[in-house]
């Protein structure tokens, strides 16, 4: 009858018969989780055995003591027989882990448990796919519509918020990354400048790379750069912040004394970023062009004087505003990307950093698709 044996101090199982046909599984010696014990599978070949077998019984005599290891072969052991149809008579089991049984039975099943162990179809995922795509779409239209709804409390002078909270974000998204923003804007000037020169300086014209230098970072770079760079790192940081204010409960604080969240910590926020993209834009327009003199004066041989004169004569009011305008959307975009990702964000410490994550996607997104958006508008309308 005994289909295996192992040491007594360990965890055993055997199979047997009883006269009424009933297959009996009989337990014997310590099921603790930190020994070998025998998986359920070992019921698999008895049964396969025995096709016409209705009814399953429990033999624990034998059983020394038992923990969860016990508890999580018989619950394996339920489903096999729910799966063939088989009777489970747990009387001979002890009352404590029929109570557990009957515990376990009762708590129902995390919704999605079972299923995500199954592969879903590829039209279930393109569904699911949209489904979440059109949710998020709705919440960012309604982030917009709230905040627009705060800024027109603004101008009737009515949102509530602390002018503090306004220079110190001014300060955090202006003065405080004005060194990051030099860095990358020169660097990118002198990749400008060291692509053109390369291929106009065959044909004699490395006076040129004055004129893609400068319209370069003042149409495009220049926005462009400083908007990736805004970011990382103060898109992420709205996000981190907000997000750390919803696990701490201090934006339902907001709202039980019945002050606006947004008006009171998006809008500084929105608001300041706003203000400094244009500055820092304009910053970094007039440092990346002099990172192309850089190339142009000791790569070249150009002089100072005439690169500056090409750079200037090359410029249009045009190109400069459209490039301070395309800097201000982006700061735009950036600004509600992280605050949005800031009250999504969950109840943990580990959801803060998933919200700033997203942040820094979203607001990348949202500023190369508005860059590719512009450069369509601004070749139609001919500026």
């Amino acid at each position: 009858m005994t289909k295996s044996a192992n040491q007594i101090e360990h965890g055993t199982v055997s199979f047997g018969v009883a006269p009424d046909a009933t297959l009996v599984v009989r337990f014997s010696g310590s099921w603790h989780l930190d020994r070998d014990l025998p998986p359920s599978t070992e019921l698999i070949p008895v049964l396969d055995a025995r096709p016409t077998a209705k009814r399953i019984s429990f033999d624990t005599t034998a059983l020394a003591d038992w923990d969860s290891g016990l508890l999580s072969f018989l619950t394996e052991t339920d489903e096999l027989c729910r799966n063939r149809g088989i009777v489970a008579d747990r009387a001979g089991l002890p009352t404590g882990l029929r109570r557990l049984l009957e515990l376990a039975e009762a708590v129902p099943e995390k919704k999605g448990t079972q299923a995500a162990a199954k592969r879903e179809s590829f039209f279930a995922r393109v569904g699911n796919s949209t489904l979440a795509a059109e949710a998020s779409a709705r919440e960012f239209l309604s982030f917009v519509g709230q905040l627009t709804i705060a800024f027109g409390n603004l101008l009737r002078g009515r949102a509530r918020y602390r002018s503090a909270d306004l220079i110190e974000v001014i300060q955090q998204c202006g003065a405080s990354a004005v060194g990051i923003v030099t860095l990358i804007s020169f660097l990118v000037g002198v990749i400008l400048a060291f692509m053109g020169a390369v291929q106009l300086s065959q044909f004699g014209a490395a006076i040129y790379v004055a004129d893609l230098v400068g319209i370069g970072m003042v149409r495009e770079m220049g926005a462009m750069m400083t908007a990736i760079i805004m970011s990382g790192r103060t898109g992420a940081a709205f996000a981190a912040k907000l997000g750390t204010m919803k696990v701490t409960e201090e934006i339902d604080a907001l709202t039980t004394m019945g002050i606006s969240p947004l008006e009171f910590l998006v809008l500084p926020r929105v608001l300041g970023l706003v203000l400094m993209m244009p500055l820092l834009c304009l910053y970094a327009d007039f440092v990346g062009i002099l990172g192309g003199l850089f190339v142009g004066v000791t790569m070249l041989g150009l002089a100072p004087g005439a690169y500056m004169r090409e750079t200037i004569s090359t410029l249009t009011m045009a190109n400069l505003l459209g490039g301070l305008f395309k800097a201000t959307f982006y700061g735009t975009l950036i600004a509600i990307a992280g605050c949005l990702r800031g009250f999504q964000c969950g109840n943990s410490s580990s959801a803060v950093g998933d919200a700033a994550t997203q942040a820094v996607v979203m607001s990348i997104v949202l500023v190369v698709i508005a860059c590719g958006t512009f450069a369509v508008l601004f070749n139609v309308l001919g500026i």
